[in-house]
């Protein structure tokens, strides 16, 4: 039998694994608890197991841990992180502390496939995707990192908004997010995780019937001229297709869905744009949040002047809709929104 990613099984799987290795179920249910509870990086730490069985699960089934290779703060607190994989590519990740929560914003693929104009990441391209262990890997390595200083629960909320596009990794996203949610793994509730997409329609609806997890959208534009030219999945699932989606999706009672907008100078920001996005998002259970773009000297986009900005929210607001702007958290580091590029593996 081909040597599992063990780090990546579900909980059911672990167990059932242990009971095909001639263990038992409740000896799984003590890997998994090590493994994404408490942040184990190996075996020899798991010390309620036997020092033979420990021997023997090493044998048959390295962990692979996510390693932290660089970390930078910022005077607010902000941490973005370096990760360094298995193979050696890296991808990155911001740890942003705040009024009642700590947030980790996380990676789901090395680069990404989707070519978005206004965003750094997409200048790697994609490499390859993450593994689920690799997705929870990058908060238990932040946990490991940060648990000294700040106590068991270092991180309250993780968001799928670093590197890569969930949705195009959707299984092992899945899988991680199980985990996370699960009571012996990282324990979080359902409404303190968040996943970005640029809106993958064919993968959505599956998604949110999959996990009650809360989904972001990255609109970023009012036609389907300008989304066009600014993402390049807009000529796949139009503007049309993608709100027709959104409207259908399955929300839970109390759920909204967050419809993310990248203010670009002189591209999107225009009243007219305002009133367009409102008359696009009615009819829809919502919230909007208004992202100032975030400069990357590679990229020929500008931000928005804050009297623009908050021109842009008011239109908004005036037609009933709940619009926050999001002061972005790591801008020095180049860890805000749309900044994160790893070094290895970038195409040159």
């Amino acid at each position: 039998m081909k040597t599992p990613d063990i780090s990546s099984l579900s909980f059911d799987q672990i167990q059932d694994w242990m009971v095909d290795k001639g263990e038992s179920a409740y000896r799984g249910r003590q890997v998994f608890r090590w493994l994404h509870s408490r942040a184990a990086r190996s075996f020899d730490e798991m010390t309620d197991l036997s020092k033979d069985l420990r021997v023997k699960l090493s044998d048959l089934a390295p962990i692979v841990a996510v390693d932290i290779a660089d970390e930078v703060t910022a005077d607010d607190g902000t941490i973005k992180f370096r990760y360094v994989l298995h193979d050696g590519l890296e991808v990155e990740g911001v740890y942003m502390p705040g009024e009642g929560r700590r947030t980790l914003c996380i990676s789901t693929q090395v680069g990404c496939g989707m070519g978005c104009a206004f965003c750094a990441t997409g200048t790697m391209g994609l490499l390859r995707n993450l593994a689920a262990s690799e997705i929870c890997g990058q908060l238990e390595a932040v946990v490991r990192r940060l648990r000294d200083e700040i106590g068991d629960r270092p991180v309250t909320n993780v968001v799928f908004m670093g590197m890569g596009e969930p949705l195009a990794n959707l299984d092992a996203v899945v899988r991680a997010i199980e985990i996370l949610l699960h009571e012996h793994g990282a324990g979080l509730s359902r409404r303190r995780i968040t996943i970005s997409t640029v809106g993958i329609v064919s993968a959505m609806e599956e998604f949110v019937s999959r996990v009650p997890v809360k989904l972001a959208i990255s609109l970023n534009a009012t036609s389907d001229e300008i989304r066009s030219k600014i993402m390049p999945i807009n000529k796949r699932f139009d503007l049309g297709q993608l709100l027709d989606c959104c409207r259908r999706l399955p929300l839970s009672h109390n759920d909204r869905l967050t419809f993310e907008y990248v203010l670009l100078s002189g591209v999107n920001d225009s009243d007219a744009d305002a009133r367009r996005l409102a008359k696009l998002l009615t009819g829809i259970r919502c919230k909007v949040n208004l992202i100032p773009y975030n400069a990357f000297e590679a990229l020929p986009f500008e931000r928005p002047g804050n009297e623009r900005v908050e021109k842009f929210q008011s239109i908004l607001i005036a037609r009933d809709l709940s619009v926050f702007i999001r002061r972005s958290q790591g801008e020095s580091l180049r860890a805000a929104c749309g900044q994160l590029i790893a070094t290895r593996g970038h195409h040159e």
